[in-house]
């Protein structure tokens, strides 16, 4: 097909704005299914998951197709919670333009400022559809009298060609139509539309369309300016990416006869499906039961049969070229954001960052049965998702699983149990404190047993001070003189002060920033042995931490939040609430950018508690900072409840 002839879009904005409702009644309309499917019953051609049929919204990204007029037009429709935007950001990468869909009932949610954030950023060619309008109280001009206000004032409503108004707007993004009608010439609606057509490419007009997905209203005068406006692939400017061998810029045309060059935007890892791997074709073209050169990974794959995707289906095709969003399977070694070519023509595309994990639990397997099973689940799940995270903590030894939200962590436990057959629990993950001490103490460790034959005896000398201005979290020195003890032992008693260090003295939290120096201690000639000096030391060093002002320290989080103006109040309050404080403001942009310093338990449901403040409309992002010492109150209360826990496993 001439390239000239495709065309490629993407669905965005907020949850249940009607986007997948819109992707049916256009499949519908244009004859590529005979029977209109229904977010109620389950039945839509892209949201086929059973996760999404029982939730009755988008999870994940789902690509279509149809011909339009000679056309053949490709679309992903993508979810709206900001708990997926993961699969927002790859897919919009993987077209030319965007539909940007607005409920009429509600107007502009977050997920509406998210899309037309995204399409600025890349300068994307857009159109809005207010949808729903067959509701009682709405308002279509209000709603664009909204987007105008909030996003541009370039937002108009597409009206007939006839209207003056709309002739103007179009007319004043070329210089040359604009002159032809200051002077009273006639425009003709050939002209108008060639005009608007570019105007639209260049994102110098984002016109807006109206209607009812559910009852097909509207939708035909959008799939008429589908074609109309939105560019083919080869309106488009060159591609811009890095020569891998020189790292400097290369560009490559967006042509079928330019040489191959491909970005993966997403995976698909599913037990009865197999592993697909979705990519868009910038230039050139792929033939089935060929290969590749995988550019980000610098190795050749040979790939097998290609596919054309619509929901669920797939349609073989023996070739892709340039503007085609194809699908192969099982791929060995290329995965999300890789960037494909021609070995003798390489070009990297720039990859873009994933939102960092937002909200973090720990994971139990149900039995042993699923133990075994649950690394293969999650790697699964992982290489599918990137937002989706798996780690174990070091300190606390649990399994954490890691991303954007519950609803994100609820959907990725119930893919491990329907399609991995895996049973986990969820909670809290254990916040990793750490103990110290605060001042200098010198104690005593002795360990004698008599008890028949051969004793045992150990005794030590400890100086224990902080360990102060070192990137070392311990320090053991040995200042033994006229042969205290023999040289034999003293790897014995570090070796027992090591073991108190990592089992912790108050709450059973490591200890760290502690400096301790053997100088003194007496040793036996029969009875003395490796694990009497051993003990000696970890007793020691036990008693010590109590005496040398021992306290609680938990990890600080340096926290950046993205917020609206309006609701810097309730944020800061919220903040102080949490024992956190403010140490910086900036604007960014239309929004605010609070820095602060917050504790790590304090954070563990941030990311719900900031999305219902500020309605979705609210980000942040966080790492470590430092350790500090946890509040006596709070502390005692953490203390109280780890000796409880050993009481209670030592009765079991």
């Amino acid at each position: 097909m001439d390239v000239k002839l495709k065309r490629s879009f993407v669905l965005v904005g907020h949850a249940h704005s009607g986007k997948t409702s819109l992707a049916e009644s256009i499949l519908f309309l244009t004859n590529t299914t005979s029977r209109k499917g229904q977010v109620l019953e389950g039945n839509t051609i892209s949201d086929w998951n059973p996760d999404e049929i029982e939730r009755k919204t988008s999870i994940n990204a789902s690509p279509l197709i149809y011909t339009w007029q000679n056309h053949q037009i490709q679309f992903l429709d993508t979810p709206g919670y900001a708990d997926f935007y993961a699969d927002v950001l790859s897919s919009i990468r993987a077209v030319d333009a965007a539909i940007i869909v607005v409920d009429a009932s509600s107007g502009i949610g977050a997920g509406t400022e998210r899309a037309w954030d995204l399409c600025e950023e890349l300068n994307l060619a857009r159109i809005f559809f207010v949808n729903k309008l067959d509701k009682e109280n709405t308002d279509f001009q209000n709603i664009v009298s909204e987007l105008q206000e909030n996003f541009s004032n370039k937002i108009t409503i597409a009206s007939s060609f006839s209207d003056q108004k709309f002739i103007e707007t179009i007319a004043e993004t070329d210089d040359g139509l604009l002159e032809k009608y200051l002077d009273g010439q006639i425009v003709t609606e050939a002209e108008l539309k060639q005009s608007l057509r570019k105007a639209v490419i260049e994102a110098k007009i984002f016109p807006v369309f109206r209607g009812s997905a559910l009852n097909d209203l509207g939708v035909k005068e959008l799939i008429e300016a589908i074609i109309d406006f939105f560019p083919s692939p080869v309106d488009k400017n060159a591609l811009i990416g890095l020569d891998p061998a020189t790292k400097q810029e290369k560009q490559i045309l967006p042509s079928q006869d330019s040489g191959f060059s491909a970005f993966i935007f997403k995976t698909i890892a599913d037990p009865y499906v197999g592993q697909l791997t979705l990519m868009r074709v910038f230039s050139g073209k792929l033939k089935s039961n060929d290969g590749f050169f995988n550019v980000s990974k610098k190795l050749k794959e040979r790939i097998g049969q290609l596919y054309l995707l619509q929901g669920k289906e797939q349609k073989a095709i023996n070739e892709a070229t340039c503007g085609d969003i194809v699908a192969v399977a099982k791929l060995k070694d290329s995965t999300t954001l890789d960037s494909l070519a021609s070995e003798n023509n390489q070009i990297e595309f720039k990859k873009f960052d994933f939102p960092e994990a937002l909200i973090s639990a720990s994971v139990k397997p149900k039995t042993h049965h699923d133990e075994e099973k649950i690394s293969t689940a999650l790697s699964k799940l992982t290489l599918e998702d990137p937002t989706f995270k798996v780690s174990r903590d070091a300190q606390t030894k649990e399994l954490i699983i890691s991303g954007l939200g519950d609803l994100h962590l609820e959907v990725m436990v119930g893919r491990m149990k329907r399609r991995f057959n895996v049973e986990v629990e969820l909670g809290t993950p254990k916040v990793p404190y750490k103990e110290t001490i605060t001042k200098l103490v010198k104690v005593q460790g002795k360990y004698k047993r008599q008890s028949g034959g051969r004793g045992q005896y150990g005794d030590v000398w400890l100086e224990i001070e902080p360990l102060k201005n070192s990137d070392k979290d311990f320090e053991f020195c040995e200042r033994i003189f006229g042969g205290a003890i023999p040289k034999n032992y003293i790897p014995s008693v570090e070796k027992g002060v090591k073991q108190v260090c990592a089992e912790g003295a108050l709450a059973g939290y490591p200890l760290t920033n502690i400096k301790v120096t053997l100088y003194d201690g007496s040793y036996h000639d029969v009875d003395s042995s490796d694990m009497a000096f051993q003990i000696a030391g970890a007793m020691a060093l036990r008693k010590g931490v109590v005496e040398a002002g021992a306290v609680l320290l938990e990890p600080i989080m340096e926290v950046e939040i993205v917020i609206p103006g309006e609701y810097m109040g309730q944020i800061t309050g919220d903040l102080n609430s949490r024992r956190g404080h403010v140490v910086g403001m900036d604007s960014k942009g239309k929004l605010e950018l609070v820095k602060a310093k917050v504790p790590l338990s304090e954070m563990f449901k941030y990311a719900n508690d900031l999305r219902s403040i500020t309605g979705g409309r609210g980000s942040y992002s966080m790492k470590y900072s430092c350790y500090h010492e946890v509040p006596h109150k709070i502390a005692a209360f953490i203390i109280q409840q780890a000796q409880a826990h050993v009481k209670h496993e030592s009765q079991e």
